[in-house]
């Protein structure tokens, strides 16, 4: 089974890159699949891709949907 899972961007880095968080794990991560991604957005990674950018409500959404589930998501959804 694959996952997909949404994390906040924190920092742009050079080459296409970005440092995103989710619960306090941190990890580069490209955006070279989604354009035009900002410091705050989140968006849905997937074996180090940035699939997708998610609005903070439909990440908050989806985060609660994976912890009901059992999945851990490192805590609370912290918005921007």
């Amino acid at each position: 089974m694959c996952l997909a899972i949404p994390a906040r961007v924190v920092e742009l880095l050079p080459d296409g890159q970005a440092l995103v968080d989710l619960g306090g794990v941190r990890k580069a991560i490209s955006l070279e699949l989604v354009d035009a991604v900002c410091c705050g957005d989140y968006v849905i990674v997937h074996v180090g891709f940035a699939l997708a950018r998610l609005d903070p409500e439909e990440a908050a959404q989806t985060l609660a949907l994976m912890r009901e589930a059992g999945i851990d998501t490192g805590g609370e959804f912290a918005p921007p």
